[in-house]
């Protein structure tokens, strides 16, 4: 069982202190989530248009019958790929995390949408050879509030690295903010024990990318430049949810009367 237990609030995951159980920080994904993301908006609508056209029959016949089911089930395209997606790399992580820890995986209990990822991890391991160091820890920074679960830090030719694995199309620059935030962490606190340790100093990141084709192993700045970028997102963050609620007042002037400052002071 993890030391660092998690909640969700509007959305946002937030790590709650083993030591107190009262304070709780926001998660290193939801402050990165403060990054906008306009290309989603394009990438849900297209969801929703070929889910249209593919199934064309099927919601045409759904459209006479329920007009309102149709419009839910065209809205809802993209989660429904979203989470297929979110599936796959879950899996594929766990069977990552195994492998890097020296375990047996026996191919025939892999199910068969990630054995290529099963079978390139293991070329990884065996090119790459890193000395893993830690495997799925959480950090928490003390410092800026914040906390979050890497997936591996590791020594790769002599260096410290953190790296991440993905199994996207592509490796979004937005992981250089997280890695930064994890590189740069104050503390890691041990899942097996709940004890915490110092976040060793570390040369840089690198993601590891695995696809049904192949993997490759890709560099990432996550020096002290990126990171003041993730802590800008953390006050963002704040301001999302909590800052902006308090900054509009009541309405001091009603039926067209506007009350200034001069006339609030007098009274």
């Amino acid at each position: 069982m993890a030391a660092v237990s998690t909640i969700k609030r509007s959305g946002s995951r937030f790590y709650i202190n083993p030591d107190d159980g009262a304070i709780k920080v926001p998660g290193v994904t939801s402050v990165g989530n403060m990054l906008p993301k306009d290309y989603l908006t394009f990438w849900a609508a297209r969801e929703s248009a070929e889910a249209a056209v593919s199934n064309w029959d099927i919601v045409s016949q759904l459209v006479q019958r329920d007009p309102a089911g149709a419009v839910d089930y065209l809205k809802n395209a993209h989660r429904r790929k979203s989470k297929a997606a979110t599936d796959l790399g879950s899996a594929a992580h766990d069977y990552f995390e195994r492998l890097a820890r020296g375990e047996v995986v026996h191919d025939r209990h892999v199910h068969i949408d990630v054995k290529p990822h099963v079978r390139w991890f293991r070329e990884f391991l065996a090119k790459v050879q890193p000395r893993f160091l830690y495997l799925e820890e959480t950090v928490w920074s003390d410092a800026h509030g914040y906390a979050g679960s890497f997936d591996a830090i590791a020594e790769v030719d002599g260096d410290i690295v953190v790296l991440d694995w993905k199994t996207s199309a592509r490796v979004y620059d937005s992981v250089a903010l997280q890695l930064s935030a994890y590189r740069y962490a104050d503390r890691i606190i041990l899942a097996e024990t709940g004890e915490s340790v110092p976040v060793p100093e570390m040369a840089g990141g690198a993601v590891l990318h695995v696809r049904p084709e192949g993997w490759s192993f890709v560099p990432v700045k996550c020096d002290e430049e990126v990171y003041e970028t993730f802590l800008h997102l953390r006050g963002v963050f704040d301001w999302e949810t909590e800052g902006k609620k308090r900054v509009v007042g009541k309405p001091i002037a009603s039926g067209g009367e506007m009350v200034t400052g001069t006339q609030r002071r007098a009274a």
